[in-house]
């Protein structure tokens, strides 16, 4: 993201229809995807930044909207926390197997040994395989091929091998450029209900954002509470019901909240 220019922000509009422009409610509780959501994706989990714009987006968004902002990613807590420090947000990792909410108290789901017979032969199909890259996340483990497209069919291969042998209680995730295994315990769905489950989320209109088929699951939990769901881009199948166009769709139309919650409702 460049943080020298910020781009007009696009109305939020239902993604079957032009219809009216959501408007913004101070009721609402916003729960922000990070990779292809709030930040470009890069080649490795590593290259990717976060500037001083997007943290202060952020920043001013948590009084208007009383606390209820939360980051909800397939990244550990502590990545999270690394890259937007000093910002420290509630937050959901590995896809929900972390939980941080805003009283700082973290609790976790599953146990990294139910991926140990995995985790050698994954790591020596990647180190085998020029751009192939294997993220051992403790509780996940993430098969990235985007430097090598043209493998894309081994990875899936072997990674349902290795599930048929050793796979019970884990689930995989097809995602952009990468197959992702982890317990079978919680989602990005079950991450949002959770949060909406304690102050000071409770009692408020989700508001979900995201741009890959692991966001899916928050999308029918927000669809379900009568929220709002935004996929980022195109994907004909989504549950999403809103849309934006992409990662700076998505952070103009951020920069723009403060400005239309401040004679906006109040929960």
């Amino acid at each position: 993201m460049n943080d020298s220019s910020s781009p007009q922000p696009e109305p939020l509009r239902r993604r079957d229809g032009p219809g009216r422009p959501l408007r913004p409610s101070r009721g609402w509780a916003l729960f922000l995807d990070v990779d292809g959501t709030l930040l470009h994706l890069a080649d490795t989990p590593e290259a990717v930044e976060v500037g001083e714009h997007l943290r202060g987006v952020l920043r001013a968004l948590q009084p208007l909207l009383g606390g209820a902002v939360a980051l909800i990613s397939g990244r550990r807590i502590e990545d999270l926390d690394r890259l937007f420090a000093p910002l420290k947000l509630p937050a959901a990792g590995l896809h929900g197997l972390e939980h941080r909410g805003a009283d700082g108290r973290t609790r976790m789901l599953g146990d990294p040994g139910m991926l140990d017979s995995l985790r050698r032969p994954l790591a020596e199909f990647a180190a085998g395989h020029e751009g192939i890259m294997l993220e051992d996340k403790g509780r996940a483990l993430a098969l990235h091929y985007r430097r090598a497209p043209e493998l894309a069919a081994p990875c899936r291969r072997l990674v349902a091998r290795l599930m048929a042998r050793g796979g019970r209680g884990l689930v995989v995730i097809d995602g952009k450029m990468v197959l992702e295994i982890k317990p079978r315990l919680a989602d990005k769905g079950e991450a949002v209900r959770s949060f909406l489950a304690e102050p000071p989320f409770a009692g408020r209109t989700p508001v979900f954002i995201g741009d890959d088929v692991t966001d899916e699951d928050a999308f029918l939990a927000v669809n379900a509470l009568d929220g709002y769901s935004v996929r980022v881009g195109d994907y004909p199948n989504s549950k999403a019901r809103y849309r934006l166009a992409d990662v700076d769709a998505v952070v103009a139309w951020l920069e723009s909240l403060p400005r239309l919650l401040a004679g906006g409702d109040r929960p």
